[in-house]
């Protein structure tokens, strides 16, 4: 006899028969008695959100008192018939066997019992926190995410470039990196990489159109609710395209992705919306219908200027786009994700190019309700001489970027690039608050536990 699935039994209608024999295997989430004789058991086995109820008489479970020790956490196999209850029409099970595959030692101290915990909690305990509904609906919906990234880029006539970690160069030019003490390994400083971009770019000069996806590490002592230490980033490099181009196929991949986390993890966003006492899925159709506002920074400042006293820090031309501010125009001002573009160039990093005022940058960021920045991205400078000076104004060690000059040296090409966080997107389509609870192992200051 095969084992079936959950999910099996409660989608289909006419291969599983009423009353069929099968053949199950789970982890108990719940155990209840009855005066009657009867158990009670909850399980799960990883493919539905929704467990199955198993009814254990005791005229099926003869001489084994094994059975009354079951427990949550305890992983057991099954065979017994499907069966619809009469009054909630709900598909049952009626274990006729049970084997006990592993038991959990000293219940009282199981770390994931079937009581409430928080957040805050589980973190403690991330290599058991996936037995629970909500991280296993997250880590579900993280892995639609991703496959379909790289399923729509594939489409797209992509290629995917491993770019390296370990790095001796800073691609923002002032970023908090993390030193790697072997020194003498390399014979020079190196670091974990902040971005994989400038790595990237080499491979858009013969490849047309490239992306990564990978870990990147900020050594910056931050501990709000969207920061990590390491987290994950989509990257991509397009050779003859501008800023339009890129804010458009940002547009698109949000819209595809969140299409296919709707068409397979329903359940898993039903249960997050009760989880996070949400009324509906509105913020999600937001990005499949890309309903975006556009909206340069010089409006973006005009806006904040006139409402200066509602905020806490100073409103000044060239200042950062904070997460106050990124809070009030998608949440209060426009209540729409927003896409900002042509920030003033002291704000960006050197290998931005530049509109033809020479202030600002061709660069965007979109930024979503509750969540901030997402997606950042802009046209790349080709001309070697105007990156030169970009790099000497940003006070960087020209030498150390020779090789990625290099490629304005020999056959330059007109490019444009995005990078995308993956979490800080998470975070928006399971409408958690905290990053930490989104990625499987968080990392963060003072915090490397597992």
């Amino acid at each position: 006899m095969k084992y079936i699935t959950i999910k099996k039994i409660y989608k289909t209608k006419n291969n599983i028969k009423i009353n069929n024999n099968i053949k199950i295997y789970g982890w108990v989430k719940n155990k209840r008695y009855s005066k009657l004789g009867i158990y009670f058991i909850d399980i799960k086995d990883g493919t539905s959100i929704k467990p199955i109820q198993v009814i254990i008489k005791k005229k099926y479970i003869k001489n084994n008192k094994k059975i009354k020790n079951i427990n949550t956490g305890w992983t057991i196999i099954i065979k017994g018939k499907i069966k619809v209850n009469k009054k909630n029409k709900k598909k049952e099970i009626y274990a006729k066997k049970i084997n006990i595959l592993g038991k959990i030692n000293k219940q009282n101290k199981y770390p994931i019992s079937s009581k409430y915990h928080s957040l805050e909690y589980l973190r403690k305990f991330s290599h058991l926190r996936p037995r629970t509904y909500l991280i296993e609906s997250i880590s579900k919906i993280r892995n639609t995410l991703i496959y379909s990234l790289h399923n729509y880029l594939q489409k797209k006539n992509f290629y995917l470039i491993s770019t390296p970690i370990i790095t001796s160069l800073d691609t923002e030019g002032h970023s908090k990196m993390f030193k790697i003490k072997n020194k003498k390994f390399f014979n020079k400083n190196t670091y974990l990489t902040v971005s994989g971009q400038l790595n990237l770019e080499t491979y858009v000069c013969s490849l047309f159109k490239v992306y990564n996806l990978g870990p990147i590490f900020r050594a910056e002592n931050s501990n709000t609710n969207k920061h990590l230490a390491e987290f994950w980033m989509l990257e991509i490099e397009i050779a003859l395209a501008n800023l339009n181009k890129i804010i458009n196929i940002s547009k698109n991949i949000l819209s595809y992705c969140s299409k296919k986390i709707i068409k397979n993890n329903y359940e898993e966003i039903e249960f997050l919306l009760k989880y996070n006492k949400k009324k509906n899925i509105d913020y999600i159709l937001n990005l499949i219908n890309k309903k975006f506002i556009k909206i340069k920074y010089k409006d973006i400042f005009k806006i904040i200027k006139k409402k200066e006293n509602i905020f806490k820090k100073k409103i000044y031309w060239g200042m950062d786009i904070n997460n106050e501010i990124e809070k009030y125009l998608t949440t209060k001002y426009f209540k729409l994700p927003i896409i900002i573009t042509n920030y003033p160039i002291e704000t960006k990093p050197f290998y931005m190019k530049k509109n033809k005022n020479n202030k600002t940058a061709l660069c965007m960021d979109i930024i979503l309700p509750n969540v901030g920045e997402i997606i950042g991205g802009s046209e790349r400078e080709e001309n070697i001489k105007i990156l030169d000076k970009n790099i000497k104004q940003k006070k960087l060690k020209i030498k150390k970027y020779w090789w990625y000059r290099d490629l304005r040296k020999y056959g330059t090409i007109p490019h444009s690039g995005l990078g995308l966080g993956i979490e800080r997107l998470l975070m928006y389509i399971t409408n958690m608050n905290n990053i930490r609870d989104i990625i499987p192992f968080p990392r963060y200051p003072k915090y490397l536990k597992f």
